[in-house]
């Protein structure tokens, strides 16, 4: 399966940040206050959000980075045709078009740094003392 890389792809890492963009209300929802610890298994709790958070980030890298490589490719692809063919307009086009897209791609993977880091210093802030991350990840 090839995956269009613009604006499927856009609506896709929308739907795939949910998880992000709930970590708060997750964790508020899901992890008691010192007053109700002992009516909740907050260790399991966090450990579950953890696995989570890990697989919904390595997805989304995967994605952003799969498209990266592919829309990489059709540039390369396109340059080379350019050159051979200078006075095409249509492929100077799709060409740009491409271009744009690998560079929208790319911004994609620094969204998803400053996304990543935002959730992990709420998870951090609220589980630290419920659960420890594996030290390899």
């Amino acid at each position: 399966m090839t995956l269009d890389c613009f604006g499927p792809v856009e609506e896709l890492l929308k739907v795939m940040r949910t998880i992000d963009d709930r970590i708060v209300h997750e964790l508020n929802t899901t992890v008691p206050t010192a007053s109700f610890a002992g009516k909740i298994d907050a260790s399991q709790t966090c450990k579950q959000l953890y696995e989570s958070l890990m697989a919904a980030h390595a997805s989304r890298d995967r994605v952003i980075k799969n498209c990266i490589a592919q829309t990489s490719s059709v540039v390369k692809q396109l340059r080379e045709e350019r050159e051979k063919n200078l006075d095409n307009l249509t492929l100077l086009k799709q060409l740009r078009k491409e271009q744009t897209k690998l560079k929208w791609m790319q911004s994609e993977l620094n969204v998803e740094e400053v996304v990543n880091d935002r959730s992990w210093k709420v998870f951090n802030e609220r589980c630290r003392i419920h659960f420890k991350p594996p030290k390899n990840e």
